[in-house]
């Protein structure tokens, strides 16, 4: 199928099941009308796909050497000689990352191995330093630690050191008062986890997600890829992220829609808490540098297919068939994975898991984002600020466009990937079509 507008024509490859076929017209308008550049989306329905399609171009990235990492949408511009998207490629999908990081802790709570009620120090003794003794894991998850920014910026390099992020947390004092208010925590949200994970398990968040969930559940999702000085980029089919312009938004009872004026002034502001959270690495990371890749962060850098993220999700809320073309005698067998045997067996969350992750803890204005948000435990809720597909689904978006969620009551696991990175931070128009067009079809 090839998107409407002859101008920018793509071919859309992939299948959909019979009754989803306006979510595949969505996904052709968004190359035709939303700026769309290169993409995949993936929803399953009780552990089947339903959907599966991909579009669109994964060239190569050109940067810009004499930028320092500004909001310049032509930063970076694809190659003409860009290869097209094929079923298995992945990219960074930026802060969706979080949704998986934390059900490394939520699995972990559900082995018994971390309690989300203890103080952070319980596991991290140096963390409780200027006044962090009562910062709970629950608070890390729910961004209430009181710790979305540092008062000195990390470089790049330091941001991937996998020290200097936490030490700069044991050093850091809240902004408020923890567990009393809520601000989405953009890059300290990651290095927490990570240095939880370390901390409880004695293995790094991505060889456990590697051991315990990718590999008995056969996905191609990382937070670190498989890099090697011969292969610096692990084998994996990537597309590089590109800044790409947003198109106008549409106009509406003859106005245009557009951010409000607090909005863009936090994020224009220096000094405002949102670019401090936001800039708390500077200047602003290239991600498709080998480093970052390498680097797995579980805030912001983990890769992933929308196969992979959608099945995922799709595994925190029930069974997954096995992946297509698997022979019988290469079916994940259960008792091969120890403790991982759920993810083996095709499911991650037990009921009060389940539970547990999806209950709103933090609503309201948020400090960060400036607008109103919603948290369970480590990810996003339906709302205005993040809209999913119903009042009870739960999962994050990425800045720039992608987003992936599960809605347990209607049995769907969405994931919207792509690598044309737009000005958004949890509400991309391209991810929203989507979503609607599949609300029409469950």
């Amino acid at each position: 199928m090839k998107a409407r507008s002859a101008e920018n024509a793509v071919d859309v490859q992939g299948t959909v099941a019979d009754g989803y076929e306006p979510v595949r017209d969505a996904f052709a308008e968004n190359f035709a009308e939303r700026g769309e550049g290169g993409a995949a989306l993936t929803v399953h329905r009780e552990g089947r796909v339903v959907v599966d399609l991909w579009g669109g171009t994964r060239g190569e990235a050109k940067r810009d050497e004499d930028d320092r990492g500004g909001e310049n949408p032509d930063r970076e511009s694809p190659d003409p000689e860009s290869l097209p998207w094929r079923e298995e490629t992945a990219a960074v999908v930026r802060s969706a990352s979080k949704g998986p990081a934390a059900a490394v802790l939520h699995l972990l709570h559900q082995r018994g191995q971390l309690d989300l009620d203890a103080p952070v120090a319980t596991y991290w003794p140096e963390f409780k330093a200027n006044g962090k003794d009562r910062v709970l894991v629950r608070h890390v998850l729910a961004h209430r630690a009181g710790l979305p920014a540092l008062d000195t910026p990390l470089s790049v390099g330091q941001a991937v050191d996998g020290v200097s992020g936490p030490a700069a947390l044991v050093a850091q004092a809240p902004l408020w008062e923890p567990g009393t208010d809520h601000g989405y925590h953009p890059h300290t949200f990651g290095w927490l986890v990570g240095e939880l994970v370390l901390r409880a398990t004695g293995r790094g968040l991505g060889r456990w997600f590697a051991e315990e969930v990718a590999g008995p559940l056969g996905l191609r999702m990382w937070f670190g890829i498989p890099a090697t000085p011969e292969i610096p980029d692990g084998g994996v089919d990537l597309a590089p992220l590109v800044d790409v312009a947003t198109p106008e938004p549409p106009a509406a009872a003859g106005l245009r829609l557009r951010p409000k004026r607090s909005v863009t002034q936090a994020y224009s502001d220096p000094a405002s808490l949102t670019r401090r959270a936001f800039d708390s690495v500077g200047p602003r990371p290239y991600e498709n540098d080998p480093a970052w890749l390498a680097a797995g962060l579980p805030g912001a850098g983990a890769v992933a297919t929308a196969r992979s993220l959608s099945r995922f999700y799709a595994a925190l809320i029930g069974p997954v068939d096995p992946l297509p073309g698997t022979p019988r005698d290469l079916v994940p067998d259960p008792r091969r994975y120890g403790r991982g045997a759920a993810a083996a067996a095709g499911r991650l969350f037990t009921p009060a898991t389940l539970t547990q992750a999806r209950s709103q803890e933090s609503s309201g204005p948020d400090r960060v984002l400036v607008v109103g948000s919603r948290f369970g435990l480590g990810f996003m809720l339906h709302g205005p600020g993040a809209p999913m597909l119903a009042q009870g689904s739960f999962g994050h978006p990425g800045r720039g466009g992608s987003l992936a969620f599960a809605d347990p009551e209607s049995g769907v696991a969405f994931a919207y990937v792509t690598a044309a990175m737009q000005r958004s931070v949890t509400s991309d128009p391209r991810a929203h079509a989507l979503v609607r067009a599949l609300r029409g079809c469950v």
